[in-house]
C-alpha cells in the first residue's frame, strides 16, 4: 500500500492565501506575520472548489435577469428575525460568533426547538447528545423533528445530511469540523476554509440554509481565516457582559438586510428572553436623583431607546489623571473633554474622569455626545441633572451641537417613557409638527446653551 505523500504549505490566517514558503508579509493581502505552517497531502488541491463550480451558463444581460423575492423562513425570535433582515433566507449561510458561554448555542437551539414545520439537523462537534438533551430540558422544550449528530468529520456530516434531508442545518462549531481530504487539524486555516466552502456549495445547490456557530479570538474577532467571513452571507456577533444578564445581537455583515439592526435578549434560567422595550431595563431608578447621571436617546438600526450615561469626576490622586471608559469610545471622550476645556472653559485636565454606559452595552451613536458632556459636568459640580430630562446631539470641535438622524423617533420614544423635557440640536426638527408632542422640546445650538437650561 503506497504511503501518502505530504507537503508543507503556509496559509495566511487573514485572507486564506497559500504560499510554498514562509514570508513575513502575506503576498496576497499584505498582512504581516499571518502565515501559518500546515501539512497537506501532495495530491490535495491548493484551493477549495468554488460553490458555483460545475455550473455552465452563458452571460446574461442585467435587464434580462428575473429577480424574484425569496420567501424567508420566519424564526420564533422576533429579535433574531430583525437582525437577519426579516428571517432566514433559503440557501443562505449564517455565521454566529461570540464569547464562550455567552449563549450562542442556546440562542440557536431555542429557536430550532420551536420550529415544527421543518426537519432540522444539528451537528455538534463540541457537545454530546446527552448535553444537548439536558439543555433542551432546561429550555423546557422537546422536538421530534430535530436530529442530533455528534460528529467532527465533514464527510460524516454530509452523510447525515443525505440521509435526513433536513430543511435547516446547524454546525456547532465550524472550528471543530475537519475534512478527511486534508491532513491538518480541525480549526486550521485550510480546514476551516475547506469545510466552509463545501457547506456553502451544499447550501447554494440545495436551497437549505446553513447556520454556523464560530469561536472568537481573545481580541474579540471571529477565529479562523478572514475568508470565512467573506464566504458566508451573514455574520452575527452575539455579545454581552458576564456581570449582566443582557445579550446583544449585532449584524456585522448581511447580504440580505441591514447591518445596523440590533437585537436585545435577557439571559434567564429557562433560556433567552426577548427584550421588546429596552428603555425600561436600561434606565436606573427614576425616583433617585444623583449627580453625574444623564439620560440620552440613542438609535440602533430603526429602534430608538433611552439609556443612562454615568460619569464620575474626582481630583487626580496621582500625577497623571485617569480616563476610564466602559461602553463608549475612549478617544471620543477625550475629544469631548478637550472641547469642554477649550471652548467652554471647564478645567478638567487635572481630574480623573470615569464614564460608564449603564446596562453593560456598547454604543457608538454620536447623539450620546451631549449626554456624556452633561453627565461629566454634573459630576464635576455635584449638580443633579433632572431625571425627567433627556437629550441627544453630536458635539463638534468648536462646541456646537450638530443634528443627528431620526430625531422625530427619538422624541416620540422619550415621550413614551414619560420624559418632560428633551434637549435637541437646533434645526434637527425641521418640517416636524412639534405641537403634537406633549414633551417640551428645547433646541440649542451650542454646548453652553444646553448647560444653562440644565444647571441654571
Amino acid at each position: 500500500m503506497a504511503k501518502t505523500k505530504y507537503k508543507t504549505l503556509w496559509y495566511c490566517s487573514e485572507c486564506g492565501a497559500d504560499s510554498p514558503k514562509w514570508a513575513g508579509r502575506c503576498p496576497s493581502c499584505g498582512a504581516w506575520n499571518t502565515l501559518v505552517e500546515e501539512r497537506v497531502a501532495a495530491s490535495a488541491p491548493l484551493r477549495s472548489p468554488s460553490p458555483v463550480a460545475g455550473r455552465k451558463a452563458d452571460a446574461v444581460a442585467l435587464n434580462d435577469i428575473r429577480a424574484e423575492e425569496q420567501p424567508r423562513i420566519k424564526l420564533p425570535s422576533g429579535e433574531l428575525n430583525r437582525v437577519l433582515g426579516g428571517g432566514l433566507v433559503p440557501g443562505a449561510m449564517v455565521l454566529i460568533g461570540g464569547e464562550p458561554g455567552v449563549g450562542k448555542s442556546t440562542l440557536v437551539l431555542q429557536n430550532l426547538l420551536a420550529i415544527k414545520t421543518k426537519t432540522i439537523l444539528y451537528a455538534s462537534g463540541e457537545e454530546s447528545a446527552t448535553q444537548l438533551k439536558m439543555r433542551a430540558d432546561r429550555l423546557g422544550r422537546g422536538s421530534d423533528n430535530l436530529f442530533v449528530a455528534c460528529e467532527t468529520s465533514l464527510e460524516s456530516i454530509m452523510g447525515h445530511i443525505e440521509k435526513v434531508q433536513p430543511g435547516i442545518v446547524v454546525i456547532d462549531s465550524i472550528q471543530t469540523i475537519a475534512s478527511d481530504a486534508l491532513d491538518s487539524s480541525a480549526g486550521s486555516v485550510s480546514q476551516v476554509r475547506e469545510c466552509a466552502a463545501r457547506l456553502l456549495a451544499y447550501a447554494k445547490t440545495s436551497g437549505v440554509p446553513v447556520i454556523l456557530i464560530g469561536h472568537i479570538t481573545k481580541e474579540g474577532s471571529l477565529a479562523g481565516p478572514k475568508v470565512l467571513e467573506h464566504i458566508v452571507d451573514a455574520v452575527l456577533q452575539f455579545e454581552g457582559d458576564r456581570q449582566y444578564m443582557f445579550r446583544i445581537l449585532r449584524a456585522i455583515k448581511n447580504r440580505f438586510g441591514s447591518t445596523s439592526e440590533l437585537g436585545i435578549y435577557e439571559m434567564g434560567r429557562s433560556g433567552l428572553r426577548e427584550v421588546t422595550n429596552p428603555s425600561e431595563l436600561l434606565l436606573g431608578d427614576l425616583a433617585e436623583e444623583l449627580s453625574g447621571v444623564a439620560i440620552g436617546v440613542t438609535v440602533e438600526g430603526a429602534r430608538p431607546f433611552l439609556i443612562e450615561v454615568q460619569a464620575l469626576v474626582s481630583t487626580a490622586a496621582y500625577g497623571t489623571p485617569q480616563r476610564t471608559v466602559t461602553g463608549f469610545d475612549s478617544k471620543r471622550m477625550n475629544m469631548l473633554l478637550a472641547v469642554l476645556e477649550k471652548r467652554v472653559g471647564f478645567k478638567l485636565a487635572a481630574k480623573d474622569v470615569f464614564l460608564n454606559i449603564a446596562g453593560g452595552i456598547k454604543v457608538a451613536d454620536p447623539a450620546l455626545d451631549l449626554p456624556v458632556v452633561c453627565a461629566i459636568l454634573s459630576s464635576n459640580f455635584d449638580t443633579v441633572v433632572p431625571r425627567d430630562t433627556c437629550m441627544a446631539g453630536e458635539v463638534g470641535l468648536s462646541g456646537e451641537i450638530r443634528p443627528v438622524g431620526r430625531m422625530e423617533q427619538r422624541v416620540a420614544e422619550a415621550e413614551k417613557l414619560g420624559m418632560s423635557r428633551m434637549i435637541v440640536p437646533r434645526g434637527s426638527l425641521k418640517g416636524v409638527d412639534v405641537s403634537r408632542f406633549k414633551i417640551t422640546v428645547i433646541e440649542v445650538a451650542r454646548v453652553d446653551e444646553a448647560f444653562k437650561h440644565l444647571f441654571a
